[in-house]
Order: structure tokens, then sequence, then C-alpha cells
């Protein structure tokens, strides 16, 4: 995998994220700062390759349209489903179909921040080892287990192990706070084009919409991601504290 950036790469280090090799530019040598040169002496303790690069160099490798002077090249492997569904009381998201790379990585960003223990790319979604859903999940790729699978695998292992199922669908389903999301968890969101179709939509699941004003069709994935989660987050919380 390909990691474009200071930060992303700093959190693949703190994840020991094996780092083959690294281009640095001059001006980031010339830095002191935390994501400068000591960045770089960090790539040498860890046994990464690192060349200093011209500019040009940096604009060739880097993917991006203003490069940040550091590129590098990662291994990384999918979790599995099971890893994702554990541990107990699991709550992961299933991207459906996401193809959006940028709100992918969006929504791994809100499931590390909320709390979830993993999130699982299904059939047609994006890569989540591409630099942009990479670089949209800032790391947090790196911080929680995440998968790729087949719908019907995904199902499958959840309904083996009593993990319920949530689907979240535009209209007629039931409000966030009606859902117990205590339970272990597993959230199945759409993409906004699309959602969930009928052949997405297990007969088991729980259905779940977000309410929004009239006229407004759909919400951003990794923003309904976050808002179904928060209110998991907040449920679990409660749970907790009761």
């Amino acid at each position: 995998m390909l990691l474009d950036g200071a930060h992303v790469i700093a959190e693949a280090l703190a994840s020991d994220v094996p780092i083959d090799a690294a281009i640095v530019s001059a001006d980031l040598l010339a830095d002191d700062g935390p994501h400068g040169r000591r960045l770089v002496e960090a790539l040498h303790r860890h046994g990464t390759t690192v060349y200093e690069g011209t500019d040009d160099v940096i604009a060739a490798a880097s993917p991006v349209r203003t490069p940040a002077g550091l590129v590098a090249i990662a291994r990384w492997s999918p979790a599995t489903i099971a890893a994702t569904l554990a541990p107990p009381p699991s709550l992961t998201i299933g991207l459906v179909g996401v193809q959006d790379p940028g709100n992918l990585g969006a929504a791994i960003r809100s499931a590390d921040a909320l709390g979830a223990t993993g999130v699982i790319g299904i059939d047609d979604a994006a890569n989540p080892s591409g630099w942009k859903a990479i670089r949209g999940s800032m790391g947090s790729t790196f911080h929680l287990p995440v998968a790729r699978a087949g719908f019907a695998d995904v199902v499958a292992h959840a309904r083996s192990t009593g993990v319920q199922i949530v689907a979240a669908v535009a209209r007629s389903g039931r409000a966030p706070e009606s859902v117990p999301f205590t339970n272990q968890t597993i959230i199945l969101l759409g993409s906004e084009g699309a959602g969930l179709g009928d052949d997405y939509l297990p007969t088991d699941a729980i259905p779940v919409t977000l309410a929004m004003r009239h006229g407004v069709e759909s919400l951003n994935v990794a923003v309904a991601a976050a808002l179904l989660l928060y209110e998991a987050a907040r449920q679990r919380a409660a749970g907790r504290h009761s």
C-alpha cells in the first residue's frame, strides 16, 4: 500500500505496520518537528529504507496534487470477518458497495473515533488499502480490524455468532434511539446513490432510519455511520453507568 503524508505514516509506525521504503524531501528533513526529521529517524529505527528525493521525485511518487514531502510503501492485509465482530459486545459497520474511497476512509475514521470494533467493506466497496481511503481514514485503518468480504459471508457469520443485523434505510425504519445497540451489532450501510437495495436487506435485520428534513434524500455515508455509531456509544455508556 502507498502511504502519503507524515501523519498517516506516523500512524502506521505507531501501529507497527511494516514500512519497506520511503522518500523524503529536503524541506521535511530540515524540519525538527515530530513530523519532520524525528519521524524520518523513527523510520530508520523501524528498519525502513529512506531515500532523500527532489521535489520532482516526490511529485512523481505522490498521487496528491500538493505533496506533503513524505511518501512510503507499506505492507497491510485486511482482517477477517471474525476479527471485526470481536470481542463482545461487538459493534461493526458493514459498508455495502461504498465505492468512493474517501467516504469509505472517513467511515473508518468515524468507526475508530466512536468505539466500533471493526469495519467491513462488502462486495464491490472500495479497497480500504487504497491511498485515498487511507488518507480519508487519517490512519484509523491501522487502529481497528478492517475486512473485505462478500455480503452472504458477512450475514452468515453474524447469524452464526448471534450478532444482530441493523440495516440503515432511507425511510420507514425505526428511530436509532429505539434500536438496542447494547447488543452485539453489525450496522449495514449502502452507498449514497443506491442505498441498501432489496438484495442487501436480510429478513431478520432491524431497519433504522435517520430523520431528515423534507426534501433531503440522503446523507453522506460516513456522516450516517457516525450518527448511528454515536447513538450506539451513547446507549452503551448509559448502560455502563446505570
